[in-house]
């Protein structure tokens, strides 16, 4: 997978876990709700290692030391054609 592609996938999946994480706090006893939850989760978690063994860290959080801040800014990427 390209990295816009994988990047605008990151951000679906990680959408969805985030709604179902807010359903769930007004919803805790919806099994199915949990079910999915917990799919997006492991998913959005795939999809990041997959971009970080390819791309480099996605925040500070997943790099070690400083190298989340030579890759270029949000907005220094050219316009993704995916």
């Amino acid at each position: 997978m390209n990295k816009c592609k994988l990047l605008r996938e990151i951000s679906a999946v990680s959408f969805a876990a985030w709604e179902l994480h807010l359903y769930l706090d007004t919803h805790p006893c919806d099994e199915k709700a949990i079910e999915m939850h917990k799919k997006y989760t492991e998913r959005a978690l795939e999809l990041r290692k997959e971009y970080e063994e390819c791309f480099g860290p996605l925040t500070h959080e997943s790099g070690s030391g400083y190298v989340w801040v030579r890759g270029p800014w949000p907005w220094e990427y050219m316009e993704c054609d995916c």
